[in-house]
């Protein structure tokens, strides 16, 4: 099942839209915990998400990478969530 890791409080933008990133992670059959990002425009719309963007031993660990993501990384996964969707 898949939870709620983190909410960043930093907006981003592609174009006109506006999106709030949100960390999200599962724990896996092996034990470990695999973490992808999803971008929620702030006006509607369909959900962008990325694929699997890490794996940690634990939720503690997947929650403090997801706090140390910065803007830069956020822009480039956003592009890679833009691609998939494009692709799907």
């Amino acid at each position: 099942m898949a939870t709620l890791v983190h909410r960043l409080s930093t907006p981003l933008r592609l174009g006109e839209t506006k999106y709030a990133a949100e960390v999200w992670g599962e724990h896996r059959d092996d034990g470990l915990w695999h973490g992808w990002i999803e971008f929620v425009p702030s006006e509607g719309g369909p959900v962008l998400s990325t694929g699997q963007e890490t794996s940690q031993s634990n939720l503690e660990a997947l929650a403090y990478w997801a706090t140390g993501l910065e803007p830069v990384y956020l822009d480039g996964a956003l592009a890679r969530a833009v691609g998939k969707q494009r692709a799907a």
